[in-house]
């Protein structure tokens, strides 16, 4: 008798738009970025307009700040994403090719790419606006725990997580 969830056949693509001559496919993934990085926004903004929950009463930036520091962000999470995928998982791929780093359509992003992009992003960001660094890790923090959920069921969708296989009783 097997003991297991099998694994529900769903597709990347959640809807191809026509444009005339081909498609524009809208995958899982494109949408868990921008949802969580929307609602990561919200919460980041909701935050900063209540003073009592920031030391001193003084929220680390004003919204305008935030909307700047949006736009870093989502930079630093596709380009260091991208970057990191390159340097740790296609290194021989990418010196027979270098063209090919730019085809982002064809995949490949690294979450710890992403995440030293932002670590630089932020530190930078916060140098050159003054920012107190504490004030802008608790705003990062309270943004971030969106697109980490929906990156991780973009990863269940694309069938990323799987593991090794086992031959032992409970895997």
């Amino acid at each position: 008798m097997l003991f297991a969830i099998s694994f529900p056949e769903i597709s990347p693509t959640l809807v191809e738009i026509p444009l005339g001559f081909t498609t524009l496919p809208i995958r899982w993934y494109a949408l868990a970025y921008i949802v969580g990085i929307y609602l990561g926004f919200l919460l980041a903004r909701n935050a900063l307009s209540r003073p009592r929950l920031w030391a001193d009463e003084t929220p680390p930036m004003s919204r305008a700040q935030l909307e700047d520091f949006l736009t870093w962000l989502i930079l630093a999470i596709i380009l260091g994403g991208r970057l990191g995928y390159v340097l740790f998982y296609g290194r021989g791929t990418y010196w027979d090719d270098p063209v090919s780093i730019l085809r982002v359509w064809d995949g490949g992003m690294s979450f710890h790419g992403g995440f030293f992009g932002v670590v630089i992003a932020a530190a930078v960001f916060a140098w050159k606006n003054k920012t107190p660094v504490p004030g802008l890790a608790d705003t990062l923090a309270l943004g971030t725990p969106p697109g980490l959920l929906l990156g991780r069921l973009a990863n269940f969708i694309n069938a990323e997580l799987w593991g090794r296989p086992t031959d032992l009783p409970w895997g």
